[in-house]
């Protein structure tokens, strides 16, 4: 059953005639995905906070919102990378969430502005998402934390990103990760598979099977589907040797069972796994934070991230 706060929200969107992501060139949907996120926002964290220009490796920019907790500090950072099926998001769009971390964590949080497909298709939001973990873990002493307590963490297509950076990491041999946050990841990025949850919730609540598509085909291109494990995390010829792993998902997701089965994956090679459902809740639970069961979602989140920096 439905979280009723989210189903009155969804009954008013649909009674104000608003329209299928999935219906919506980029620039439109951008400013139309801006808007949900605003419907379901709370008063923002009393956190610092500063925008940074960061260099990717072609001396191009990436743009970085970096919070500090004004107490209880604990010397991590996470490094965060937001939602949007890689084709919407933006910092603005995930200030409020962010600074929620922050606080609710006492841990610096960097969001990280990566760059968005159809502009930038695969793998441009990886690269950035790579090169943004090695500028924090190399300026670890600039930023005032402790270079061996970083974490990564990401909702949706950003939690993808997390995935794959932490298998980036690995196989690079560094920077070293505390842990990892996955909040009902893509992990099978748009492959076929035993996913009966994309049949299920094909009509949402919120992520639409269209909208799956609209988001792979920008991204990936005309085949949409992920080329390699940047951006399906399950197509990675081995899972071991990785952080340990909070995988949260949302039980009336479309994305239900392959969030499930990449939890499961972690598992079987080895990993800590922590898998955590919200029964009531649907995709993108993460943002609404006027939500109390997604406050919930939040809250632990940023507990299970605090408790592997502290360590």
């Amino acid at each position: 059953m439905l979280d009723k706060h989210i189903a009155a929200m969804l009954e008013q969107a649909r009674a104000a005639g608003a329209p299928d992501l999935a219906d919506l060139p980029p620039v439109p949907c951008r400013a139309l995905y801006r808007q949900i996120l605003a419907a379901a926002d709370v008063p923002p964290a009393d956190v610092g906070s500063e925008d940074r220009s960061i260099d990717r490796a072609d001396g191009a920019a990436i743009p970085v919102r970096i919070y500090t907790p004004h107490a209880a500090a604990n010397g991590g950072v996470i490094v965060y990378y937001h939602g949007g099926g890689y084709v919407l998001g933006d910092l603005d769009g995930y200030d409020n969430l962010c600074r929620r971390l922050c606080a609710d964590s006492g841990s610096t949080v960097v969001s990280v502005d990566y760059r968005l497909a159809p502009e930038h298709p695969f793998p441009a939001a990886v690269d950035d998402a790579w090169d943004a973990l090695r500028w924090v873990a190399a300026n670890a002493s600039v930023l005032g934390v402790d270079g061996q307590r970083i974490a990564v963490a990401g909702d949706s297509a950003g939690a993808a990103l997390a995935a794959a950076v932490c298998l980036l990491a690995r196989d690079a041999g560094g920077p070293h990760l505390a842990a990892q946050g996955l909040v009902y990841p893509p992990a099978a990025g748009n492959h076929a598979g035993d996913y009966p949850s994309r049949e299920t919730h094909a009509a949402g609540p919120t992520l639409t099977a269209r909208s799956m598509d609209y988001f792979s085909r920008h991204f990936f291109g005309p085949c949409a589907k992920a080329p390699d494990f940047r951006g399906a995390p399950l197509l990675a010829a081995s899972l071991a040797g990785l952080p340990p792993a909070l995988v949260m998902v949302a039980g009336l997701d479309a994305l239900r069972d392959e969030a499930m089965a990449y939890a499961q994956a972690l598992a079987a090679a080895g990993n800590d796994a922590i898998v955590v459902e919200y029964h009531s809740l649907p995709h993108g639970f993460l943002s609404m934070g006027a939500v109390p069961a997604a406050r919930m979602g939040q809250l632990q989140l940023a507990q299970f991230l605090a408790q592997r920096l502290a360590a």
